[in-house]
Order: structure tokens, then C-alpha cells, then sequence
């Protein structure tokens, strides 16, 4: 199976490269299955239904989220009517939505989509090792999922690698995403899970984070607030992780970066090109 997981998506910047870029990434690529965090894709903080459904439109089959996810509060009610948008699977019981969904690849495959929150420097929410434990014993690779992709949106790098290891052999991939910087540890982990610290952002990388420069740098410096947090509008850089899984285990076979665009040095799968 062919499986394409796309960075936070940042404001208007990062939803133009994935109208623009994800058809054609799904036609040529022969792409199974895609999904893409989107919890910073409506003006840089949250998710609204029109962003959504354009991503779906896209060509995503699953959007996760994370600790952004409510910034935009129509996203409390049309989350219930979304199937594949899925919030941080530890937030407390009765918070509106879902933090899995087993999802149909174009293949007919089941691809089981799972995305949790991080708890250093985050939100206190429930344990994210605790709350996934549970949900890959309830619906197992290979037995419940022919595929299984994890979304841990977390800020250290520590928590984040503790969790690829422990859901090594369990997880057809486990991706970072939050910190809008991707890291150069892509790599298959010894049990066949492959594993990234940080995915990247979708979104313009002349920027902090995906934000304009001025508002940052006058926080640092000054140790003032003189403005909003306002998302940078230069061509922006899709980045994520393109995957490939052994049908019989479900586990990956093969992993390669992708950015496109923007600034950054371009990278494409070459098992795929």
C-alpha cells in the first residue's frame, strides 16, 4: 500500500499547494491512501468544514488535528458530521468527535488512522501511551487494519521518539507533526514501523513557524505582544512522508521524504519516481 502522510497544513499558503499539488501526487504516484493534519490550516490556527471538505476534495481521506483543534468553534459541531476528521484520541471522554477511524484506502484496503496528543509542554491531557495502547489492541495490524498511521502531535522530540518505539511492530507508520520543522530521522524502526520525528509543515518556510516574521521577532525582542499571529502568504513548501507497506504485515517497507515547493531543497520518494 501506498500512503502519503502531509504536514500541518499553515493558512491560505499551505491549502494552495495541496489544491495544487495532491491530485496530481494521488494520479501519479498511484497513492492508496492520504491523509493530512490540518489543525493550523484556517488562518493558521484550526480547521473550519469549507477547509476540510476542500481537503477531502484534494484528495485526503483522513485530516487529523491537535491541540489546535477547537481554535475555530464551528469545528465542536461539524466534526460530529466529518467521519474522517479526527481530533487528539486523549482528550477526556465527551469531547465532541473521534480520535480514530478506520477509513477505506482506494484499494479497498482498511487503513485504521489514529492521532494523539503529547503532554510536555502541551496540554495536560489523558496519557497519549495509555489511550493508543487501547486502540491498537482494539482494532490490531494485520487482524482489524491492513494499514495503521499515527499522528503524535507533540513539541519534544524526546516523547515523541518514546512513542515510536512503542508502537514498533504494531503501527504501519508513527509521524510527529506541531513543531513546523522537519527533522532528518525519517527511517524504518527494527520491528517495521516507520518512524519521523517531525513531518514538517505545509506552508511558507520564509517565515517563523509559518507565521510572519515581524509579530515573532517583536515577542522575543521586546517581550511585548504588538499583534496577532498573522500566517506568511510566500509560495509554500508541502512537506510530509510518503510510505510504502508489505500487504502481508501491514508494516513498511519503504520511506522517503517529500517537500515540494517553496524554499526548502525539493525531496521526492525515489522508490516511487
Amino acid at each position: 500500500m501506498r500512503i502519503l502522510f502531509v504536514g500541518d497544513v499553515v493558512g491560505r499558503s499551505g491549502r494552495t499547494v495541496v489544491a495544487e499539488r495532491l491530485p496530481g501526487l494521488v494520479r501519479d504516484w498511484k497513492l492508496d491512501f492520504v491523509v493530512v493534519n490540518g489543525e493550523n490550516a484556517a488562518g493558521g490556527f484550526g480547521i473550519t468544514e469549507a477547509v476540510y471538505n476542500g481537503f477531502i476534495e484534494a484528495g485526503a481521506d483522513a485530516v487529523t488535528l491537535g491541540n489546535h483543534a477547537w481554535d475555530q468553534k464551528e469545528a465542536l459541531v461539524f466534526i460530529e458530521r466529518a467521519p474522517r476528521l479526527i481530533r487528539p484520541v486523549n482528550y477526556p471522554t465527551g469531547t465532541p468527535g473521534r480520535g480514530a477511524a478506520l477509513c477505506e484506502a482506494r484499494s479497498g484496503a482498511r487503513v485504521l488512522v489514529v492521532n494523539a496528543m503529547g503532554r510536555i509542554f502541551m496540554d495536560p491531557l489523558d496519557d497519549p501511551f495509555a489511550a493508543i495502547d487501547r486502540e491498537l489492541a482494539a482494532c490490531p495490524l494485520r487482524q482489524g487494519a491492513d494499514a495503521i498511521v499515527f499522528d503524535f502531535h507533540a513539541e519534544t522530540t524526546s516523547e515523541k521518539q518514546a512513542m515510536g518505539h512503542f508502537c514498533d511492530g504494531r503501527a504501519s507508520m508513527v509521524v510527529g507533526t506541531h513543531t513546523h520543522a522537519p527533522t532528518a530521522d525519517l527511517r524504518i524502526l527494527p520491528h517495521g514501523t516507520a518512524f519521523m520525528t517531525d513531518a514538517g509543515m505545509t506552508g511558507d518556510y520564509d517565515s517563523v513557524i509559518g507565521m510572519t516574521k515581524d509579530e515573532p521577532l517583536h515577542r522575543f525582542t521586546r517581550r511585548i505582544t504588538s499583534g496577532r499571529f498573522e500566517p506568511a502568504s510566500g509560495p509554500a513548501t508541502l512537506c510530509g512522508i510518503a510510505v510504502e507497506t508489505d500487504p502481508a504485515t501491514g508494516l513498511a517497507t519503504r520511506a522517503g521524504a517529500v517537500r515540494l515547493g517553496g524554499c526548502l531543497e525539493q525531496a521526492v520518494p525515489a522508490f516511487w519516481t
